[in-house]
Parts: structure tokens; C-alpha cells; sequence
């Protein structure tokens, strides 16, 4: 693991996987573990991983997402990890993903794809 000489912010894990609230499936566990492993390769720490069922494409309608905007208004986070753009906004609404996406760089938070296909562009453009 990393050493860092200065504080490392903390950053929010976002799981937007599962179709049914009756508990964690297969594809949440997917990215909590591979967020998990993507934050303790960049000596990230997870101040709270928040979750939702999948299924509503407007975030901001979404528990869990309203979380995830509360700690970045508050400032308790500087990074949003999330596997991959459809867990903010399904591609039917893309505007919608966009729309999140600026309103977290209008905050100077960051969003990073854990997925590995998109973390190194994530890691690079973002």
C-alpha cells in the first residue's frame, strides 16, 4: 500500500447494482469489492460506501444518491467512486449522468470509474 507524506481526503464508494432492496447480490459485492480494491491501490480511504437498487434513472430521486450529493455539499468527501457511468444514469438518460457528473465538478469533487476498462482513463481525465 502506498505511503502518502500528506492526509489523504476521503472519498465516497457509490453501489448502484442490484435490482431488489432485499439484500446485497451478486453485482453489488461485484463493486464494493472492486471499488474497495481500486481505493486501496491509490491509497484512498472510503469514508462510506452508499448504495442503491438499481432502476431509477434520475440519481437526485434515489436515496442513496442524495447521500452521496449530502457529504460532497458538506465537504466530507473529495472523490465519488462509482464502477461505471449507467450506476449513476442509465444510458436511455445520459443527460441525466451528465447533469450529476458537472454538478459534482461544479463542487470540486472528482469522479473515478473503478471498473478496470475505465479507471485508467478515470485516473487520467478526470
Amino acid at each position: 500500500m502506498p505511503t502518502h507524506a500528506e492526509p489523504v481526503s476521503p472519498v465516497v464508494l457509490y453501489v448502484c447494482a442490484d435490482r431488489s432492496p432485499a439484500g446485497p447480490g451478486a453485482a453489488a459485492q461485484c463493486a464494493r469489492t472492486e471499488g474497495q480494491a481500486f481505493a486501496q491501490e491509490r491509497g484512498l480511504t472510503i469514508a462510506e460506501v452508499v448504495t442503491d437498487t438499481y432502476g431509477e434513472p434520475d440519481p437526485v430521486r434515489r436515496t442513496g444518491w442524495r447521500r452521496v450529493r449530502q457529504l460532497v455539499q458538506t465537504g466530507h468527501v473529495t472523490e465519488v467512486l462509482v464502477r461505471w457511468p449507467c450506476a449513476i444514469a442509465p444510458e436511455s438518460a445520459h443527460e441525466l449522468r451528465h447533469r450529476e457528473t458537472t454538478w459534482l465538478q461544479d463542487h470540486g469533487v472528482r469522479l473515478r470509474y473503478t471498473w478496470a476498462p475505465l479507471s485508467a482513463r478515470s485516473d487520467e481525465a478526470c
